[in-house]
């Protein structure tokens, strides 16, 4: 099912899946591009950067399982990462039949690596922005984060959003106040829509990270050209720079730095772009 919103020259559909029926949006002309959200992020989330990248793509973006308007048949159960891959497979399968490149933001970015490995020859690039990938780090590392995202659950259930967001803005380097943003942003009020999100994400998919079957040894052979990124101002102790450490000394790439932090693409959308467009015309 698909619908045109002429005024913003977006196209927005559905897809069934086993399990979900999924929301997407796709926007702009050129080479596919994929944008896999961070955490409680959906189809909307880079609206600003999705501004910017139009001219020169044809942008899809999406409500991941459980998000939004991509309803669940099951709402009260999680998706694995591999399921969350599938669904990748599943939605560009439908909407083109050409490899596409893939900017994967935090818990994107893992399902980027997930897609590559479980889908050869679907992505031709992924650039995985700040991966939340436990199973990248050292075994100290990974159990010491794993405990972490399940502190952070705990502490959601024992005292709700406004109790585990600083902790969790914590755990990622993130700025709340976002201090260090461009002007002139799209407001992203904390609304139900994004409570609920919220919601979804740490009770499912803080588990599924935990419980990630991912195999580093497995995403030198995909085809993929797989380059790691991190937000420049993102502490470099954190879990998510380690885990784009990690993976840049996996597969042989430099660690590519973006403008702002773990959300850049959200709180720098203009510069953002710009990098991301020198990226992938491999000029960096």
């Amino acid at each position: 099912m698909t619908a045109t919103d002429t005024a913003t020259t977006t196209t927005v559909g559905t897809l069934d899946v086993p399990g979900a029926v999924l929301h997407h949006q796709v926007r702009g002309t050129g080479p596919t591009l994929l944008i896999s959200q961070s955490g409680e992020g959906d189809a909307d989330r880079s609206t600003d950067l999705v501004d910017r990248l139009a001219d020169s793509y044809r942008v899809i973006t999406y409500d991941r399982r459980g998000l939004s308007r991509s309803r669940l048949d099951a709402p009260e159960r999680g998706a694995t990462l591999t399921e969350h891959a599938d669904d990748v497979h599943r939605l560009l399968t439908a909407l083109t039949d050409a490899p596409v490149l893939m900017l994967g933001c935090s818990l994107g970015a893992v399902i980027g690596l997930h897609t590559a490995v479980r889908h050869p020859g679907l992505i031709h690039t992924l650039v995985a922005h700040e991966p939340v990938a436990p199973r990248l780090l050292s075994d100290r590392e990974r159990t010491h984060h794993e405990r972490e995202l399940i502190g952070l659950q705990e502490l959601y259930d024992q005292g709700g959003l406004g109790a585990a967001l600083p902790e969790i803005a914590r755990t990622l380097g993130i700025d709340p106040a976002r201090t260090d943003a461009e002007p002139g942003l799209t407001p992203q009020p904390m609304d139900a829509r994004r409570i609920s999100n919220f919601d979804h994400f740490i009770r499912h998919d803080f588990g599924a990270i935990v419980h990630d079957t991912l195999d580093p040894s497995a995403l030198a052979g995909t085809g993929t050209r797989i380059i790691p990124a991190a937000g420049r101002t993102t502490p470099r102790t954190v879990f998510d720079y380690l885990c784009a450490a990690s993976l840049a000394e996996l597969v042989g790439h430099e660690l590519v730095e973006f403008p702002g932090g773990h959300n850049g693409n959200t709180s720098h959308p203009e510069a953002y772009a710009t990098r991301l467009r020198q990226v992938l015309a491999g000029t960096c």
